[in-house]
This record gives structure tokens, C-alpha cells and sequence, in this order.
């Protein structure tokens, strides 16, 4: 089932501004927020999925993978969840409460009654980058590739916690668990109050009693990691695809970064991509041109036959129809253009002068365009109109 459009989901336009998008997801979240709808499956479904919309739509990077390849560009084309599908109700919490401030008790990670702590810092893993290469005719099919990545992942012998076997975790003692703490200050103004990072836990709210020795407390270990990637039809060079959760670990069991995909695409040894169109150059000789013959020309499903007529001229360009690439977006498939070229000796033998002097005299070997005949220009702008 196709997943819906985030714009849908928060109810903005496209153009909307980072303000506009942010009032919006406020609004919906407020309406299906779990303290508000308990019990119910449906709102926080709701809940989740404006979540997942105002995580890729505030961030400039993904918003703009976002309008030009819709959910295949933010993660999803690769068998990712999204944000929202993919993480727990704390994550979302964590990384959205600020938004909300104080409007559910004690503040929007509160929850209310459930008694979670929006100050505890989630951590986040960095996104890796890498580039991918494709050849032509993966393009036209898609590709699914296996990759090697040096990343940081969870550690196996803590898994992931950072805490050595057996060991326990203890409530911070310098913020009491909150993972922020507050000072207040006197000032010629008066009394002034600031809220900052735990510095003894880091923001989690938590110390470890005695770290593991792998990972030195971290949770996270380098590694080399096997990825798959389904790379879908039609992408160009430059394009980026974003595979959710698929960058480095975060420390201590967070949250983990993407992974994004530069996409290359190599050259074609005879073929030249245009957008979704194909260009190729044919060379055929003079008799050839002016009989008619049939030709082989390449595509990137193998061989095509297509005929010359009595007659052609150098530059007239065939089109073969949908031989060229489909649209990343799935909105049909290009052509393969074919340029017909004359091709003139170079060296001629005795004989052949003799033959070509006698048909010069010919009047069917004059030059005599006819009235209303197109340039070459004006028949290129025709091909690719």
C-alpha cells in the first residue's frame, strides 16, 4: 500500500515555510497525542505518522529529496519504515518535545501521567555518505547492490549499553535523572535562571557503574557492516537516496543516523543519456543513403533493426520509441534518438573517382534543397519538442 503524502498528512502546501510546517505538525500531534486519545490505536497511529511527515519535511535536505523523488528519496525505497513507523513513542518525544513546551503537565515528553522525562537527551548517531555506481543498464532496471561500510555499531559485548556484564546503572546524582540541570544566577537585573546539559551524565539522566572494557563505556564499536540497497530505476548522477537507521550507531543504545547514497552513473560506452532519452550516432555511407538500407543500432536491451529510406539526409534523426529510460518518478519511459551521419571516404580508388566524376555530371547529384526544407537546427528542435 503507497504511504501518503506528507503534505497531506500535516495539511501545508508544498511552498509552506518552516514556521507554517511546524505550527501544523504542532496542531496535529496536540490532536492525537496519546494523553489526550488513551487507549486509542487510531490516534496514535495518527500521532506516529505526523511525526514521521515533520521529520523529513522540516529538515532542507530531506524535504528537497523529498519533492523531487517523493518516498523513495527519504528512506523507503530501501525497505525503511520512516521515522515515524520505525521508532518509539519516547524517540518521538524526545526529539520533538521543545515544540510543545508545557501543554501536557510536565512538558510534551512528560506524558502527562505516564511520568516520562522530556529533559533525558536522546542521543543520535552521525549519517554516513557514500557513492554508488551504476552502469546504463542499471538504470533502466534498477539495481539491488551489497556494500561493505566502516561504521560505528553496537557494541556486542555490552550490547550496546556500555555497561560492563552484571554492572548497574544509577541515577545521576548531579540532575537526579532529569539529565538537564538549573542554576539561577543573581544578576543587577535580578534573579535569572538557566536550564542546561547534565555535565556528569551527558543529558541521560544515568551513570554507569562500571564500563565495558570493549567499548569504553560508549555502547559503540567500528565495524564493517553488509547493506543492501535497492536502487530504483531511472536515477541520475548527483541524485541521493536515504536509508533510514543505516548510519553510525549512537552511543549507549540511541538513536542511529542514516545512511545516504550519492548516486554516479557511468558512461555508456555508445550510448549518450539525455534526461530520459537515449542519443546515438550512426554512421552510414553514400549509396547506402541515397538506395535505403536497414541497420543494427544498440540499446540497452540489445539490438534493434530499423530501416533507412531511399533518399535520407545527413543529420535526419530517428526515434525508436520507449527504447530510452524510465522516469525515477514511474511517469512513462523515454526514446532512443538516432542521428544518421554520411559517411565520406577518405580514399578512393582509380575505379571509384571514375564512377563519382561520371555522377557528377548527373542532375540527381546536384544540390537542390527544396523550398521549405528545415535546417538542421530547426529539424532538432522538432526531435526534442
Amino acid at each position: 500500500m503507497s504511504k501518503k503524502d506528507y503534505y497531506e498528512i500535516l495539511g501545508v502546501s508544498r511552498d509552506a515555510k518552516p514556521e507554517e510546517i511546524k505550527k501544523a505538525y504542532r496542531q496535529k500531534a496536540l490532536k492525537y497525542h496519546p494523553d489526550k486519545n488513551p487507549g486509542d490505536n487510531s490516534a496514535e497511529a495518527r500521532f506516529k505518522e505526523a511525526a514521521e511527515a515533520y521529520e523529513v519535511l522540516r529538515d532542507p535536505e530531506k524535504k528537497s529529496r523529498y519533492d523531487q523523488f517523493g518516498h523513495a528519496g527519504v528512506g523507503n525505497n530501501f525497505g525503511g519504515t520512516g521515522f515515524g513507523g520505525g521508532m518509539s513513542m519516547e524517540d518521538i518525544f524526545s526529539q520533538f518535545g521543545d515544540i510543545f513546551g508545557g501543554a501536557f503537565g510536565s512538558g510534551f515528553g512528560g506524558f502527562g501521567s505516564t511520568g516520562r522525562q522530556s529533559a533525558r537527551r536522546a542521543n543520535k548517531g552521525s549519517n554516513l555518505r557514500i557513492k554508488v555506481k551504476l552502469k546504463l543498464e542499471e538504470v533502466l532496471k534498477g539495481a539491488e547492490k551489497r556494500i561493505k561500510v566502516n561504521k560505528y555499531v553496537s557494541c556486542s559485548s555490552c550490547k550496546g549499553t556500555g555497561a560492563k556484564g552484571g554492572s548497574a546503572f544509577r541515577t545521576c546524582s548531579a540532575c537526579k535523572g532529569a539529565g538537564r540541570v538549573t542554576r539561577v544566577t543573581n544578576t543587577f537585573l535580578g534573579q535569572m535562571q538557566t536550564t542546561s546539559t547534565c555535565p556528569s551524565c551527558g543529558g541521560e539522566g544515568q551513570t554507569i557503574e562500571d564500563k565495558c572494557s570493549s567499548c569504553y563505556g560508549n555502547g559503540i564499536v567500528k565495524n564493517q557492516e553488509v547493506i543492501s540497497l535497492n536502487i530504483p530505476a531511472g536515477v541520475e548522477s548527483g541524485m541521493q537516496l536515504s536509508l533510514s537507521g543505516k548510519g553510525n550507531a549512537a552511543p549507549r543504545g540511541g538513536i542511529p543516523g542514516d545512511l545516504i547514497v550519492m548516486v554516479e552513473v557511468e558512461p555508456h560506452p555508445t550510448l549518450i543519456r539525455d534526461g530520459m532519452n537515449l542519443l546515438y550516432d550512426h554512421h552510414i555511407s553514400f549509396p547506402q543513403a541515397a538506395l535505403g538500407t536497414a541497420i543494427e543500432v544498440p540499446t540497452l536491451e540489445g539490438k534493434a533493426r530499423i530501416k533507412i529510406e531511399p533518399g535520407t539526409q545527413p543529420g535526419k534523426v530517428l526515434r525508436l520509441k520507449e527504447k530510452g529510460l524510465p522516469s525515477v518518478n514511474a511517469y512513462g519511459r523515454g526514446d532512443l534518438l538516432v542521428n544518421i551521419n554520411i559517411w565520406t571516404p577518405q580514399k578512393l580508388s582509380v575505379e571509384e573517382k571514375e564512377a563519382l566524376k561520371n555522377l557528377r555530371q548527373s542532375e540527381n547529384f546536384i544540390p537542390n534543397p527544396k523550398k521549405g526544407d528545415k535546417s538542421f537546427f530547426e529539424r532538432m528542435k522538432d526531435v526534442f519538442n
